[in-house]
């Protein structure tokens, strides 16, 4: 058994049995980076020359808060999917070197708390439903346990329940970060992705990368990294339904990340159809839809008593290749780019960094 996520051969995880009679899985994930507008308001009344995106400063409005909207959504097609939450460091948290960084301004004027009463509530309600709950490792934490089993433990303790997994900020991840998840009681990972680009670039099967219970749940498209559907939306749709084909021509259990705020129609138009209709489509093709924990619960793990078999993943002779890939000295980190720095619409890098 290896010993770490380093070694170039990792196994993948077979198809549980309860969905093997489905065409493919298409796992739905929403990552709650900034359930609040505020700054952005103002940026945008600037940039679009519209003073009524000040309203969202009004008490009471708050546009980017479409939380009841996606569980109508997809209650309505009888889906559940993951929230994955985040507990981003007060700038007073960090070192005074980072407080002249406007990269961690930026992140702090996002930052929301999970202990107030509007976000206990929500965190009951997606629980109660038979939502995801899970953990958005903050933008340091991939490469920090301490910081993780906090985040984690207080998360858990406004939730009331155990987490199951989650993905890092950004798609941090560096060559301890599956460790850190493991020690700290995390049974998944949903980082491994890109939100420039999309498709199965890591395998059509989830990962096993210590070839224990830990399973990797590749990303396989960010709804920013698609063609804008406000203003191509034939075109989103297009490549969303060639990856839905490619999915089911290889069996493949497919990621989608839609973060909450691009539901806000006013904004970003286009995501919310998008989403709709990629979700739809999935259905009529006899897909599996569901949550990541859902699938995790599904899957027969080594050790467990269901003697059901994996199926072995293929070694690869590039060592940068799709199942393996190499780790630099020190991580990875990505950083937000300027335009979408500031409009807190997160478009981060290509992460090519593996911890497999």
């Amino acid at each position: 058994m290896p010993d770490s996520p380093t070694d170039p051969d990792l196994r993948v995880a077979g198809a549980p049995s309860a969905v093997a009679d489905a065409e493919f899985a298409l796992l739905l994930t929403h990552d709650v980076d900034r359930p609040y507008k505020t700054v952005q308001s103002v940026y945008h009344a600037l940039e679009r020359r519209d003073p009524r995106q000040l309203r969202a400063l009004l008490p009471g409005r708050n546009p980017w808060w479409q939380f009841e909207e996606i569980m109508d959504l997809e209650a309505s097609l009888g889906v559940r999917s993951a929230f994955y939450f985040l507990r981003e460091q007060h700038l007073l948290e960090r070192p005074p070197t980072d407080w002249f960084d406007p990269f961690y301004w930026i992140e702090h004027l996002g930052r929301y708390v999970l202990e107030t009463p509007e976000m206990v509530d929500l965190l009951d309600r997606l629980h109660d439903g038979g939502w995801e709950v899970g953990l958005h490792g903050s933008y340091d934490a991939y490469d920090d346990r301490d910081r993780l089993r906090m985040e984690k433990t207080m998360l858990e303790s406004a939730l009331g329940d155990d987490v199951k997994g989650g993905r890092q900020h950004h798609l941090n991840r560096g060559p301890r970060t599956w460790d850190h998840h493991r020690e700290i009681g995390l049974r998944y990972d949903a980082s491994p992705g890109s939100s420039e680009e999309f498709g199965f670039d890591h395998g059509y099967l989830p990962l096993r990368p210590f070839d224990d219970e830990f399973v990797v749940f590749p990303l396989t498209v960010m709804e920013c990294a698609l063609p804008d559907p406000g203003e191509e939306f034939e075109a989103a749709w297009a490549e969303c339904e060639r990856l839905l084909d490619e999915a089911a021509d290889n069996d493949a259990v497919m990621s989608a990340l839609w973060h909450p705020r691009l539901f806000t129609e006013a904004d970003f138009p286009g995501y919310r159809r998008l989403y709709r209709r990629l979700v739809e489509r999935a259905l009529e093709m006899g897909a599996w839809v569901g949550a990541p924990g859902d699938y995790y619960d599904l899957l027969d793990h080594p050790g467990s008593d269901s003697g059901a078999t994996e199926t072995e993943g293929t070694e690869t002779d590039d060592a940068e290749g799709p199942a393996t890939g190499v780790v630099a000295e020190g991580g990875y980190r990505s950083r937000l780019r300027s335009p979408q720095a500031e409009d807190n619409k997160v478009k981060t890098g290509a992460n090519t960094e593996s911890t497999g």
